[in-house]
């Protein structure tokens, strides 16, 4: 009974002193990292939705010649991890003589994912078309190109815009795993104030902290995206 009641108050008595300081004193350290990931983040948006795109019309509109590599490289990336690709491209690819710098072998990986997922995104908007706008624009003589242009890409565009956005923000907050082949980013900025100040919890408070506000700014910038382009249209 004694024993009991020393061990509660033991535990009453533990605290935690937070200790910010020693953190907010490398705050440029911890910028230089929020930039890199934010660099990686919007060139690897603008590369994955190429991709998604152009894969999308060769999948949905390409010869069989074309859609099955588009579909194996949709199936074997979406079912692979990331962490497995970055480490291919980086670790792998040396052997075959391709070297890529940490921060390059961040952005090809990166890009290679979203693309996959952006494909199947892009996809299912283009399959969402009605056949009868399609027939309509045969009608008036438009060639392929400007069917595609004038009549798919901005309505499936409008359709799929919800899910393209999500798989954006959810890109940005995988960046933190390319921190494992020492890109700069974010995370690998708090791995190392982590290991220089050791104060483990307000590292990793603040890097928490940093990634929503993050993934709110660019949900927000996206929906203001949406209203701007689409909505009023």
């Amino acid at each position: 009974m004694r024993s009991t009641r020393a061990a509660k108050g033991d535990c009453e008595r533990v605290t935690y002193n937070f200790q910010f300081r020693d953190i907010f004193a490398q705050s440029d350290f911890l910028l230089d990292g929020l930039l890199l990931t934010l660099e990686l983040s919007l060139f690897t948006m603008a590369m994955g939705l190429l991709i998604g795109v152009s894969g999308a019309a060769a999948r949905v509109y390409g010869p069989d010649w074309l859609r099955r590599p588009v579909a194996v490289y949709v199936e074997t990336i979406r079912n692979t991890p990331l962490i497995v690709q970055l480490f291919l491209i980086f670790f792998g690819l040396p052997s075959a003589g391709l070297k890529f710098d940490a921060n390059t072998a961040a952005f090809v990986a990166l890009s290679i994912n979203l693309g996959a997922y952006s494909i199947e995104i892009v996809r299912a908007g283009l399959e969402a078309i009605p056949r009868s706008q399609i027939e309509a624009g045969q009608s008036l003589g438009l060639s392929g190109f400007q069917i595609f242009r004038y009549v798919i890409i901005f309505p499936a565009l409008k359709l799929m815009y919800p899910s393209l956005a999500s798989q954006f923000v959810l890109l940005m907050l995988a960046t933190s795993v390319v921190s494992q082949i020492s890109a700069q980013d974010l995370f690998h900025a708090a791995s190392i104030i982590q290991s220089r100040t050791f104060r483990d919890f307000e590292v990793y408070i603040v890097v928490a902290i940093a990634y929503l506000v993050l993934a709110l700014v660019f949900r927000l910038v996206f929906a203001g995206i949406y209203q701007l382009v689409f909505a009023r249209r």
